[in-house]
């Protein structure tokens, strides 16, 4: 049981897909209060729905802004994150300009995520890089973290869910040698299993989201 609390308050239990409905995030909400997870992570829309689902549970709300291709404007992604925090949310998943920096644009990159950042500290809210590490190459993830480093966000987060990456353990691995101690990791993308869960803790994640939160977390319960 101990351990369960270990791998629990790590867990924000995820559901981004296209067709969620308020019903299955209040699911998801109830289940993540339940299984002791330390949040969830929905779309932008469902952030006032979770918190009343949520009322004084200790589960944070998180939730994604510029999903899931970072290719919006700065301006659209502060418009997006000044709305999520007024309803409630607790941390923020921001999607770096992926293309940008595959493009070399690394000033550009790194602005829009100091303007993001700072907004977000701010208002005392925790925030996230996603980096999307499947599209790119190595030398382009290690230049990924160290613009996360560089833009003071709080965690270099993996993956949108929304790209396979069959070298997420690897990329983890990466990241916490290339990201100095102040920047923690959050693994993204694929993670299915109490195995994998506890492999990627082992490689250096300090959170890990998962739509599979129940499967890993139940089989902790006894």
């Amino acid at each position: 049981m101990s351990h369960a609390g270990g791998l629990a308050d790590r867990v924000e239990s995820t559901l981004l897909k296209v067709d969620a409905r308020q019903a299955d995030i209040e699911a998801l909400c109830r289940e993540a209060q339940s299984l002791g997870c330390l949040g969830v992570c929905i779309n932008p829309y469902w952030v006032a729905a979770a918190k009343a689902t949520l009322g004084e549970a200790p589960v944070k709300v998180v939730t994604v802004i510029g999903f899931p291709l970072g290719a919006t404007q700065t301006g659209v992604k502060l418009v997006e994150m000044g709305w999520t925090m007024q309803a409630g949310a607790d941390e923020l998943d921001v999607v770096m300009n992926v293309g940008a920096l595959k493009s070399g644009q690394r000033e550009t990159v790194l602005d829009e995520l100091l303007t993001l950042v700072n907004t977000a500290h701010s208002q005392q809210r925790v925030v996230k890089v996603i980096v999307e590490s499947a599209v790119l190459t190595e030398a382009e993830k290690e230049e990924a973290a160290h613009l996360v480093a560089e833009s003071g966000a709080d965690y270099l987060k993996t993956s949108t869910g929304y790209v396979p990456n069959d070298h997420l353990l690897e990329d983890v691995r990466l990241f916490r040698r290339v990201l100095p101690d102040s920047v923690g990791i959050k693994a993204a993308g694929g993670i299915r299993d109490r195995q994998m869960a506890e492999a990627l803790v082992e490689a250096g994640a300090a959170r890990l989201g998962t739509s599979s939160a129940g499967k890993i977390l139940s089989g902790l319960q006894e």
